[in-house]
């Protein structure tokens, strides 16, 4: 689908742009369209049936396949709660090597939990980050295994389809550049469900929004969304933070780098590189992205590739990954001293627009405070 001009900025930044629409397999959407309804409607009548657990339990998800920032707002949430509760994430850990409930420890191996998880309990070391594909089974580990039992709230990464678990709090995140409004179901499209999926969240955020969306942009994104009343709608954006050395931990600002102007090598296997690059060109004239499939796994031909393309640079240069792939890269041997003195790590967090973030955050810990955490399990 081409991009068309925004009328939410006050910049010519295109919104559509990340929009790619494979007409051609509009007949494999439409059945997969009613797999989908079908599927839908029998959990919504019963047939199917989903469980209430009590334990405050929150889901962030999404609608589109990839890309929205799931991982970014979990983090935004455990920093929000983990002062006041014990919190835990469950995940089913694509793409890694092991199967059934794994509970993450500090030396986990990342093959064993996913790159994501595995992230996360970098970072939050203190909190309690468990992996399995079967949530019901996940949810149910973690609030009566000796080790985590004393878990007061789970959150749930990317569980919006996962109909058996009923969390107590829905969070749906759509990417600003990627209106869930404007795609189709798959294959042709990037949508996992009709957008009327929507309907079941709790509080919609629209994320990666650029920082001058006008007020007629608020409107017409709310307008073209047909919420509902009980729905909440927030706007978050991305803060990038320094630039970080993968092995010892140097530091460089983003306007040092501006001020540098070095070849970037732009080193990426996420949901929406596109965007990852538009922004670093903010900073630097000279980026040469190298965007692999989300959550690939870095092979010997690929680190060849990655040297070839960075040697063919002129100097200066620098090589920027994302968290998510560092956590890939970091523990591979194959990687030669050559590459790894010149890899820099990117990190991420969410701010919300419109001094909203008071207002969400309460909105969050009102739900926590007034479901608190007591005996009972599964409930059908």
């Amino acid at each position: 689908m081409q991009g068309r001009a925004s009328p939410y900025t006050e910049n010519p930044q295109m919104e559509g742009d990340h929009i790619k629409i494979n007409r051609w397999l509009t007949p494999l959407s439409w059945l997969y369209g009613i797999g989908t309804a079908v599927r839908n409607t029998l959990y919504n009548i019963g047939v199917l049936s989903s469980y209430a657990y009590d334990i405050p339990i929150i889901d962030v998800g999404n609608i589109t396949v990839g890309g929205t920032g799931k991982t970014p707002h979990i983090e935004y949430l455990v920093r929000l709660l983990s002062p006041y509760y014990k919190v835990a994430i469950l995940s089913r850990g694509y793409k890694r090597k092991s199967s059934g409930y794994v509970l993450a420890k500090p030396d986990t191996p990342m093959h064993e939990i996913g790159d994501e998880p595995w992230q996360m309990k970098q970072k939050f070391p203190d909190i309690h980050v468990a992996v399995d594909s079967d949530r019901c089974r996940g949810i149910k580990r973690l609030c009566s295994d000796t080790e985590t039992s004393n878990v007061q709230v789970i959150l749930l990464d990317d569980a919006f389809q996962y109909r058996r678990v009923r969390a107590g709090l829905n969070i749906l995140l759509i990417d600003y550049h990627r209106m869930i409004t404007d795609d189709r179901l798959l294959p042709a499209g990037r949508l996992r469900e009709k957008a009327e999926g929507k309907d079941r969240a709790d509080i919609v955020i629209i994320t990666k929004c650029p920082t001058n969306i006008k007020p007629m942009g608020y409107r017409v994104i709310r307008s073209a969304l047909h919420l509902k009343p009980f729905q909440f709608l927030f706007y978050s954006s991305i803060r990038y933070g320094e630039l970080t050395h993968m092995d010892h931990g140097e530091k460089i600002s983003l306007d040092e780098l501006r001020g540098q102007d070095p070849h970037i090598l732009l080193l990426s296997g996420i949901g929406n590189p596109l965007q990852l690059e538009q922004d670093m060109r903010r900073y630097a004239q000279h980026v040469t992205p190298m965007a692999f499939a989300d959550h690939h796994y870095f092979s010997t031909e690929d680190l060849t590739l990655i040297q070839q393309t960075y040697d063919s640079l002129p100097a200066p240069k620098i090589i920027i990954t994302t968290e998510k792939d560092a956590s890939r890269l970091r523990h591979l041997p194959e990687i030669p001293p050559s590459l790894r003195e010149h890899m820099y790590v990117l990190p991420i967090q969410v701010e919300f627009m419109r001094n909203e973030s008071k207002t969400f955050n309460q909105k969050i810990k009102d739900y926590v405070r007034q479901n608190p955490r007591n005996s009972k399990l599964a409930q059908g």
